[in-house]
């Protein structure tokens, strides 16, 4: 999804903040459940009725998660199982409406109201009923257990620790104070989603499914996120996380599962969920824009770009993000409003990011649109700029680099040089991905099968993860498996 960067919170670079800003570039995004992307709900305007909390809470979800998902057959899959779960649950009494969000985002959560909402990404990943019941039941749980409310009232606190030592004066005392607040938070944080994890097991066997599906969903997201990461060090980021680190929730899952003996059916039903999500949207929306490989499409908006040599994409709900970890570089593409009046070369001087090198701004036309570069430096990254007019908005280019090599200059400037209007026959070709499932057939293999999947890359460890399957796991005749397809 790209959106103008007006609603992007951590964006103004200043020297000060130029590590931030590459930091920023470099992650794609974490999110509550591992493999997801960071996202940042957007402010709405405030009218009326509409106004109301739940109300309010509810359109920022779905303007942040590119709307709701509609597909009949898929809801009222989700809604039987709800159901059951409601009614095995320790507050039989609440009412739980589930909204799919239109998101290839790994993810899943609730409002305090009972608004659940699981994304797309998320029942890509999931390949039976009672996988798709304990995600269900641990998001029922946060609500039976109030724990947004209590979580709420502990960020209070530690605002108010980090406002009395301000106030102090003493920096010292105030920091080890405000650290000591904000780890105390992110394990009360930590201990509710261990609550809800062991709460939600208990729902969902009862219910009749199958209690180890929460440890094998987690055990998927997690290999998900090693997909996705290519290689970063996840343990960094799970440090502060709301929510534990995913292999002592694989272990804590299963203990759980263990502990309730012969509770429940174990009902997966594997065969009728992989039916109702058969053609399912896979990845990014076309409306929104999509990734393939180092290639950015837009139908919509009809351009392309492609990055450069070694990079992975991300489609994020501000931006588009990009990182080549092995390199040290990253890029961010954007958009902006900038009056017709107004010329490129000014607009970069203009002081949205400071530190331009003297004599570096300069005029050019990419592939027939007016444009415009330039060079900043911070400390330890130095970044190459692009702005590019295509018809009536502003494509920002930020390329960024530990090390400015000309050999990475150059990559970039390759890589901006291939941004160009869609032609009619790249548009028609533009087609979105979607879920097939499909059953093995004898002599089928990871491999012979993951063959077919729509991706340039890691075609069977995306099989594999997709189909929750071991990396030394065999294909068994006459089981369904999902791959992904145009």
């Amino acid at each position: 999804m790209l959106t103008r960067a007006t609603r992007c919170r951590w964006w103004r670079p200043t020297a000060r903040g130029a590590g931030a800003l590459a930091l920023a570039l470099a992650i794609s995004g974490c999110s509550s459940i591992p493999g997801g992307r960071q996202i940042f709900l957007p402010d709405l305007p405030k009218n009326g009725e509409a106004n109301a909390p739940s109300v309010r809470e509810h359109q920022r979800v779905l303007s942040a998660y590119g709307g709701a998902y509609d597909d009949p057959k898929l809801q009222a899959k989700l809604t039987a199982i709800i159901g059951r779960l409601v009614a095995s649950s320790e507050r039989p009494d609440l009412t739980y409406k589930i909204t799919i969000l239109n998101s290839p985002a790994v993810n899943a959560f609730a409002l305090p109201n009972g608004q659940l909402y699981l994304t797309r990404g998320l029942l890509a990943l999931s390949n039976d009923s009672a996988e798709v019941a304990s995600v269900m039941a641990h998001e029922m749980a946060h609500v039976i257990k109030s724990h947004a409310a209590t979580r709420e009232e502990q960020a209070r606190k530690t605002e108010l620790i980090s406002n009395v030592n301000d106030a102090l004066g003493d920096s010292q005392v105030g920091a080890m104070a405000l650290a000591r607040s904000k780890i105390q938070l992110a394990t009360f944080s930590r201990s509710q989603e261990t609550e809800a994890d062991t709460l939600g097991v208990g729902i969902a066997a009862r219910a009749g499914f199958d209690p180890y599906g929460a440890s094998r969903l987690l055990a998927s997201m997690g290999r998900n996120a090693e997909l996705r990461a290519a290689g970063r060090d996840l343990r960094s980021l799970d440090f502060m996380s709301s929510h534990p680190a995913t292999p002592d929730r694989v272990k804590n899952a299963a203990i759980s599962a263990r502990n309730l003996g012969g509770t429940g059916a174990r009902h997966r039903d594997k065969t009728a969920y992989l039916t109702s999500i058969d053609g399912m949207k896979y990845g990014d929306d076309t409306d929104e824009g999509f990734v393939r490989g180092r290639q950015f499409v837009h139908p919509k908006l009809g351009f392309t770009f492609t990055a450069p040599e070694g990079f992975v994409l991300d489609n994020t709900a501000q931006a588009v993000l990009g990182s080549k970890e092995s390199a040290g570089q990253a890029l961010r593409l954007d958009v902006v409003k900038v009056p017709p009046e107004r010329s490129l070369v000014e607009y970069l001087s203009s002081g949205w990011i400071e530190n331009i090198e003297d004599n570096s701004v300069e005029e050019l036309s990419i592939n027939g649109n007016q444009a415009a570069t330039a060079i900043a430096s911070g400390d330890p990254w130095g970044f190459r700029l692009y702005v590019v007019r295509f018809g009536s908005e502003v494509y920002r280019f930020i390329f960024a680099a530990k090390n400015r090599t000309p050999e990475a200059d150059r990559s970039f400037r390759e890589s901006i040089q291939t941004f160009h209007r869609l032609s009619p026959q790249e548009a028609k070709s533009a087609k979105p991905l979607h879920l097939r499932v499909v059953r093995v057939l004898p002599g089928d293999t990871v491999a012979s099968v993951a063959a077919g999947m729509a991706f340039a890359d890691h075609q069977v460890e995306r099989f594999q993860v997709l189909n929750g399957l071991d990396p030394l796991e065999e294909l068994k005749p006459g089981d369904l498996v999902k791959v992904v397809v145009e």
